[in-house]
């Protein structure tokens, strides 16, 4: 009897062990996905992709970024790191580094070379300039490098980022079709991506060409095929069907991003990435990070109101439905932690609401630096400004000193004459940003955007509605709602069904994850936590 009864005590003090982790976790990333997407789509969905996860998850209904600029870089980093760009150091996706004087992209790495068959420039590419661990590095640390961490997307910095610092592999998408890697993470590509890439597993897509998922009549949703709100697609009249073999043989396999199909060949490869590098086999977790972003490059192009973003999403819904059951069937329906969410969300068309009668319109940036350029030499006699991007305006203060003038006054000027531009709701100062005492809710966000080393001496805040891009298709980047707003679903491994109304930011999803999996939280994590999923004692 004492030897049975230290049996049933072991088992089940295995059986409490094992249920600490999950065997997975997957992070799922939809590039510039709305909420307002689930709502007003959700007649058009199955019952088993988003559906699934709404019904059988938890779902948290009032999401937000908390600082500028919400863009694919920031975002993604935000997520991962549970913190803001003022503390992980990722500003932009490119921005002007005070610093360093000189421009910057976010991943760029010029000490490492590519892995795989694309340009040099596209391999370059790292991790280095985060400045935070991530989630999935505290996952590294918290199993002695024994968990597995990899990251994948179409864009290098939807892979890069979320895997951190200490990931085995994060893989991204060349213009010539194939998967690539630097050398950050191993001396040669895992023989299952070569042999991935051998595959040519795009021209399938390619060459299927892509026509409406559904009847046209189900996409009431949106606006006419080829109306004037839309850009060209590949150079081709934004009108179905589109003959992407024709786009194909005139340009490269990059095509197949601005296509539903992008998110296809990215779900292909993250099912040969769990049975190749056996993610959830073990006892010991691993994460998978997947980043979708053929809906940002779609959005962009042909905007909010396009039956092609209905149609993006409508296939993308079927993607995450066959994803789910490849989960179900290879790690074990309860043996793993999944969340979908949104790096940013994206602004309506600025011409589209101005012809509905709302005051608004698209401002080019380029106009916006030759208003300043002409304001400074009409001033001054000289121009003055090193940078203007991300909202940021940089000063050239050796200049200013060399003509004994105060930097104040000089801030001072050309603030006032930027509060006399249409677009424009405020400005602020260095500063004003650093004295920030959390009351002005638009200077706290700006605040948490904010990286001493790296941004303006001036950061502009545009007025709501106005968009600095384009007249057609969509961006992003403000702190406004129709950016900010993004889903949050979690599901799985533990997750109580249920939603919330609550207001949330996307830095507690990091740490809430570190307090569910009982891990170390980032280290620049503000660990506020989403209470509604962790467990209840």
């Amino acid at each position: 009897m004492k030897k049975l009864a230290h049996i049933l005590i072991m088992g089940f003090v295995s059986v409490i062990h094992a249920q600490q982790r999950p065997k997975l976790v997957v992070g799922i990333v939809v590039d510039q996905m709305k909420m307002e997407y689930l709502y007003r789509f959700s007649d058009d969905f199955s019952d088993n992709g988003f559906k699934r996860l709404i019904n059988n998850g938890y779902t948290f209904q009032n999401v937000h970024y908390n600082y500028l600029p919400t863009y694919t870089a920031p975002g993604h980093a935000s997520i991962y790191t549970g913190t803001t760009p003022a503390i992980h150091g990722i500003v932009g996706n490119e921005w002007f580094s005070r610093s360093l004087s000189k421009d910057v992209y976010c991943t760029d790495d010029s000490t490492v070379k590519i892995l795989g068959d694309g340009t040099e420039n596209e391999g370059k590419m790292s991790p280095k300039n985060l400045q935070s661990t991530t989630i999935t590095d505290e996952l590294r640390l918290a199993t002695n490098f024994k968990g597995k961490v990899i990251g994948i997307s179409l864009k290098d910095r939807g892979a890069i980022l979320p895997a951190g610092h200490f990931a085995n592999w994060a893989f991204w998408y060349s213009k010539t079709g194939a998967f690539i890697s630097s050398n950050f993470y191993g001396d040669k590509l895992p023989d299952w991506v070569t042999n991935f890439n051998n595959e040519k597993n795009f021209l399938p897509y390619i060459n299927k060409g892509w026509d409406l998922l559904k009847s046209i009549e189900t996409y009431n949703e949106s606006l006419a095929d080829d109306n004037k709100y839309e850009g060209k697609l590949n150079g081709a009249k934004p009108i179905f069907p589109y003959n992407l073999k024709e786009m194909y043989d005139k340009s490269d396999a990059g095509i197949i991003r601005s296509t539903p199909f992008g998110n296809n060949l990215l779900a292909d490869f993250a099912k040969k990435a769990i049975e190749n590098e056996q993610l959830g086999k073990d006892d010991t977790t691993d994460f998978l990070t997947i980043s979708f972003s053929s809906t940002d490059y779609v959005g962009h192009i042909l905007g909010p109101r396009s039956i092609e973003l209905q149609d993006t999403y409508l296939r993308l819904d079927l993607t995450i439905a066959d994803f789910l059951a490849y989960l179900d069937k290879n790690v074990g329906k309860d043996n793993y932690l999944l969340f979908l969410t949104a790096d940013h969300a994206g602004a309506e068309n600025a011409q589209f609401l101005k012809d509905n009668k709302y005051n608004v319109k698209n401002i080019d940036p380029k106009d916006i630096s030759k208003a300043i350029k002409k304001f400074s030499t009409d001033t001054y006699g000289e121009d003055l400004v090193l940078d203007y991007s991300n909202f940021n305006l940089y000063f050239k203060k050796d200049i200013i000193a060399s003509k004994s003038l105060k930097l104040t006054d000089v801030k001072l000027a050309f603030k006032e004459f930027l509060m006399t531009q249409e677009q424009v709701k405020r400005v602020y100062t260095e500063e004003e940003i650093l004295s920030n005492s959390g009351n002005d809710y638009y200077l706290n966000c700006i605040a948490k955007g904010y990286d001493t080393t790296q941004n303006g001496d001036l950061v502009i805040l545009d007025k709501p509605g106005f968009i600095e891009y384009g007249a057609t298709g969509t961006s992003h980047g403000t702190m406004y709602s129709y950016d900010t707003h993004v889903p949050l679903l979690f599901y799985g491994w533990n997750i109580p069904k249920g939603e919330t109304h609550s207001k949330k930011y996307i830095t507690q999803i990091a740490p809430t994850i570190a307090q569910k999996i009982k891990i170390a939280f980032p280290s620049g994590s503000e660990c506020e936590v989403l209470t509604e999923i962790l467990d209840k004692k």
